[in-house]
């Protein structure tokens, strides 16, 4: 079965997410460019792109594309807290882009065990 990744809700979750970590990211000092700037601007372009990537492909193989995508998910989660114990945001912003995060994590899951 092919998927229109437009139509999915986590592909416009995980747009969502990505637009928050490009934007964080412009207030980053300038030492982080190719540090964590880079690292979280690269997973968060993941997230989508992988959905994108597996939605024109059989169940099976879009499951594998799905995990990747979700796999960049707890990576960006991971970075996210690494920003906040840095102090390059606030406890509020993470909190917020954390939740959308886990939410990302929660429905793909969900949608990963329907594609079974």
């Amino acid at each position: 079965m092919k998927h229109n990744f437009k139509n999915l809700k986590i592909w416009i979750l995980a747009m969502d997410i990505a637009h928050d970590i490009h934007n964080i990211s412009l207030d980053f000092p300038n030492n982080e460019v190719y540090g964590l700037t880079s690292q979280m601007k690269r997973a968060s372009v993941s997230i989508p792109s992988n959905i994108a990537e597996g939605s024109n492909r059989e169940n099976t193989h879009f499951k594998h594309f799905l995990n990747i995508s979700l796999g960049s998910s707890f990576e960006l989660q991971t970075q996210l807290l690494i920003v906040l114990q840095n102090n390059y945001i606030t406890q509020e912003k993470t909190t917020e882009i954390e939740n959308k995060i886990i939410e990302f994590q929660k429905m793909t899951t969900g949608f990963i065990s329907k594609l079974e």
